[in-house]
């Protein structure tokens, strides 16, 4: 039996937001701030938003000018285009 935690949000259909750092890494984070991560890749930052915000990828945007993980809730708003 294979364990998966649950989502971090409780509400379903957050907006996530998914972008590369100044490092090149890439950054999922909630928009609010309430939960993120770094990723290797940008298919693993998108399989972790939509696990995140229950398979809602009309809810992923993809920064166009960069994304820094935040933990302290901010996340300050900037040019953004929807993920297919």
């Amino acid at each position: 039996m294979k364990l998966v935690e649950p989502p971090s949000c409780s509400a379903a259909s957050t907006v996530v937001f998914i972008g590369r750092n100044q490092r090149g890494q890439w950054v999922a984070q909630q928009q609010n701030g309430l939960y993120g991560g770094l990723f290797v890749n940008r298919a693993q930052a998108v399989k972790y938003a939509l696990f995140e915000n229950g398979q809602h990828p009309e809810m992923i945007v993809e920064r166009s000018r960069g994304l820094e993980l935040d933990m302290h809730g901010r996340t300050a708003p900037l040019r953004a285009s929807r993920v297919a």
